[in-house]
Parts: C-alpha cells; sequence; structure tokens
C-alpha cells in the first residue's frame, strides 16, 4: 500500500516536488527516480489518478465486456452454439475493481522500489518552489523542491442545469460505477468519451440516444471515420442526433426528460454528461509564485512545460494540450529530461497518437485531409476498407476503413505522409506504424518496404500505402 503522511519523511529538500499522482505525475517521478533523483509526489487520493481510478482503464474494462457480449451473441455464425447471453453487471464491476486494485498495487509497488515519497494531501504551490500540504486530517506539511512539476489533473466538465447527483445524472465518474445497466440512457456530447459510453451502454441492452452540439459525431476526427462510427451506431439501434442542443432535464418517477429545444423531450433512466473535462486547479497555485492560470483554469506553460518560473513545470490535464494520459507520460518525460540537462525534444502535438475504444474503434494521427489542405498543402488521399482485408473478414468485423493523406510531390506522386485515419476492427492496436510514419515524415515508397504479416488487420494499412506508390495489388 501507498505509505501515509506518518510513514514517510517529510523534511529537507527533493529534486523535484510533484503536485499530482497522475500519469503526467507519476511517469515524471518514475523516470526521474531511476535516474537518481529524490522526488516527492503529493496525492490527494491514490496514485494512479483518473486514468486508472476513473477513467482510461475501467472504461475499457467495461468496453471490453461489450465486446465479450458482442462475440458471444453473434457466436452462431461461427458455429458455435450458445443460447442468447445476458449480462450481470455486478460481476464486471467486480471485475473492474480488481483489474484497477491489481494495477495500483503494482504501481505503487514501483514507486516504493524506486523510492519515491509519497504524500497524501492536497498540494497548494507557494513561493520559492515551496508546497503546502494539507492531509484529510487538516495536517499541514511543507515541502520545498529545487524544482517542482504541476501535474494535479482535471475533472469532468458539466453543463448548466445538469448537476450531478450519481443517481439520474452521471458524469464519467459516476457511471464507471454503475451497479447495472440502464434500461434506456442519454448521452450528451458525441466526442470520445461520450460515444464510448454510449456503444458500450448499446452493446449491453440499453436504449441509447446519443447527442452532440457539433455537426457531426467525433469533431476533430476526418469526417470520413466519424460518418462509419455514425452509420454503425445507428445500424445498432444508437439514436444519433446531431446540431442538438440541451436546456435542462424535468425529472419523472423514475428516471428524467431531457428537454431539446422546440419542445421536444426525450425520456431516459440516466443522463451521462460527457462534455469533455476541465483542469483541476482551483487553489492550486499561491500569489507570489511566477505561475500564471488562464481564465479557462489552465496552467500557462511554453513548449518546454515551462511556466512563468524557470524551475517549475506543468504538465497533463492542467495545461491546454490534448488531454490523453499518453500526452501527459511524454510531457513528465520531457520535464525531466530538461531537469538532468539531458537533449530533449518538444512534445508536437498535431502529431500526438488519438484512440478511440467505441464499436467500430476509430485511431488517427497527423492532420484530417481538410486540415491539410486548409494548412496549404496539395494532398494525395487513398482509402481502403476492411471489407477487402481476410483477418477483418475472418473476425466478421468488416465496418471502416484506412485512410492516408500525403503531400503531393513536384513529380505529382505521393510524398511525405501528413495523416493517418482508421476505422475498424481493433485499429488502436494497428495505429504504431502510422504514428512512426507521420512522425518520421516518411513517404509511401518508404514505407510500401515493410513487410506487412497475413493474414492481418494491419495489411490495410500496408495495402494503403502500397497504393499511393501506385503499384497497389488490391486498392486501385
Amino acid at each position: 500500500m501507498v505509505p501515509t503522511a506518518d510513514e514517510v519523511s517529510v523534511s529537507g529538500q527533493y529534486d523535484i516536488v510533484i503536485v499530482g499522482a497522475g500519469p503526467g505525475g507519476y511517469a515524471a517521478a518514475l523516470y526521474g527516480a531511476a535516474a537518481g533523483l529524490s522526488i516527492a509526489m503529493v496525492e490527494k487520493e491514490k496514485v494512479g489518478g483518473t486514468c486508472l481510478h476513473r477513467g482510461c482503464i475501467p472504461a475499457k474494462e467495461f468496453l471490453e465486456t461489450a465486446t465479450v457480449f458482442r462475440t458471444v451473441a453473434g457466436a452462431k455464425e461461427f458455429g458455435v452454439q450458445s443460447s442468447q447471453p445476458t449480462v450481470d453487471f455486478s460481476v464486471s464491476l467486480d471485475r473492474k475493481r480488481k483489474v484497477v486494485e491489481q494495477l495500483f498495487r503494482g504501481l505503487s509497488g514501483l514507486l516504493r522500489q524506486r523510492k519515491v515519497t509519497i504524500v497524501p494531501g492536497t498540494g497548494q504551490l507557494l513561493a520559492d518552489r515551496r508546497v503546502r500540504v494539507t492531509a484529510d486530517d487538516g495536517t499541514i506539511t511543507e515541502l520545498t523542491g529545487s524544482h517542482v512539476v504541476l501535474a494535479s489533473g482535471s475533472v469532468p466538465r458539466t453543463i448548466p442545469g445538469f448537476d450531478p447527483d450519481g443517481t439520474t445524472v452521471l458524469t464519467s465518474d459516476e457511471v464507471l460505477d454503475l451497479a447495472a445497466v440502464p434500461p434506456s440512457a442519454v448521452v450528451i456530447g458525441g466526442g470520445a468519451i461520450g460515444c464510448e459510453f454510449a456503444s458500450m451502454m448499446a452493446d449491453l441492452g440499453s436504449q441509447v440516444t446519443l447527442l452532440e452540439v457539433a455537426p457531426t459525431l467525433l469533431p476533430g476526427c476526418d469526417p470520413d471515420v466519424a460518418e462509419v462510427v455514425a452509420k454503425s451506431f445507428r445500424r445498432r439501434g444508437i439514436d444519433v442526433r446531431t446540431g442538438v442542443s440541451v436546456h435542462g432535464h424535468e425529472r419523472r418517477e423514475r428516471g428524467t426528460s431531457v428537454l431539446l429545444g422546440e419542445g421536444e423531450r426525450i425520456d431516459a433512466d440516466v443522463v451521462v454528461v460527457s462534455v469533455g473535462r476541465r483542469p483541476l486547479s482551483d487553489g492550486l497555485v499561491a500569489d507570489g509564485t511566477g505561475v500564471e492560470v488562464d481564465a479557462r483554469g489552465f496552467v500557462v506553460v511554453d513548449e518546454w512545460m515551462r511556466t512563468g518560473h524557470d524551475k517549475v513545470f506543468a504538465i497533463g490535464d492542467l495545461v491546454a494540450t490534448p488531454q490523453l494520459a499518453h500526452v501527459a507520460f511524454a510531457e513528465g518525460i520531457l520535464v525531466i529530461k530538461q531537469i538532468l540537462e539531458e537533449p530533449a525534444v518538444p512534445v508536437d502535438y498535431a502529431k500526438v497518437p488519438w484512440c478511440i475504444y467505441c464499436h467500430p474503434e476509430a485511431a488517427f494521427t497527423g492532420l484530417t485531409e481538410q486540415a491539410a489542405r486548409d494548412a496549404g498543402y496539395d494532398v494525395v488521399v487513398q482509402k481502403d476498407p476492411y471489407g477487402g482485408n481476410g483477418r477483418a473478414r475472418i473476425l466478421g468485423e468488416t465496418e471502416g476503413l484506412v485512410k492516408v493523406i500525403c503531400e503531393r510531390g513536384a513529380d505529382g506522386r505521393a510524398g511525405r505522409v501528413l495523416g493517418v485515419h482508421m476505422v475498424g476492427p481493433w485499429v488502436t492496436e494497428q495505429l504504431g506504424q502510422a504514428y512512426l510514419s507521420v512522425n518520421w515524415e516518411a513517404t509511401p515508397d518508404e514505407i510500401a518496404q515493410y513487410i506487412q504479416p497475413h493474414p492481418t488487420l494491419s495489411e490495410a494499412f500496408g495495402e494503403t500505402v502500397l497504393a499511393l506508390t501506385g503499384r497497389g495489388l488490391h486498392v486501385g
């Protein structure tokens, strides 16, 4: 278990004091401790943060429950005879807790092994790189670091008229503690989190309405990808409504009625508010620190994650960069490399990998087709549907496509890869080679040298790239 305040030494000077033990904070701690730095990390709850306890890990565990349910329900297509499956969601909930606990214990053990001091409580940055820690019992401890890293994370955003109550109006925090799948649900927000929840609940038998104020689902995704997801959702019975806004809700004897424009209402047992997350910066920074917090609550940093004080850094959801755990990892490592005076390169946010775990999955890196054109590129675009992929046919998962956007070279042929966008089976596990291609500014002629194992889903990327050389095998 993580040591308590009574069990740790919090006196003296540390090389680094980290406020927050989520992905950014613990990545910085583990990376720095591996290099021999003395590190104290302040955490008011459990190490692992939102990602481990109320976000990435538990959400994907429930999505895996949905995948298993779909697999069993479709088993007869493979000659496997079984009765129609049912879901005991309490078992999935227990499994989620077990997975989280195992990962929590593993992370706690790593931090102990590397001699990272965990100080329980809420941290506040004071002047002169001092951090005041207030424990649950009111005890106050003060730490000092040669450097300070702020990594306090984020909390779910809410919208007016939808105050979370934990039973009828839920945020992502409460959804992940549901004891049963609700018969019906309205999901407000068609971004990554909203689509994942809508997909999971619909697969497990809930009647889902998905509301998004933007014209399409998954704003920021390439439209070809978003359209595949939207069509799949509608085919599976999800009522997808885009370009709509909500105006509150009225409670009923059971559940509530969500109010839309022109007097329309949608009855549901629960409402899931998935409209993004806000930085957890309230009370984090005292006066006189040199650290600026903007009007939206984000800590202001430069490309090196440095605040207005040259020895105070901020990372993760606390800053206005993509709110992704792996981005926080990268930012934490970037900070430690600078403290160690090692060669470092700022994170290129235009090329980070994005993964969305709904069914079908979506994943992308780099520019969308429209973003590339808006940036002034003359582009060459190639798309390859999964319907022609042998492994996808074997799996019975043929929805989706791979789309590659390239800069047109002087000879008119496809040059460096600007963006790769995927939607379909297990694309979150296939994005790696696309990410390398975009970040190394590789060309289709170079990538076509990759030998793709057969039969695999990843062949779809290889086929798409090969077609861009002008000599595709199965793709024109």
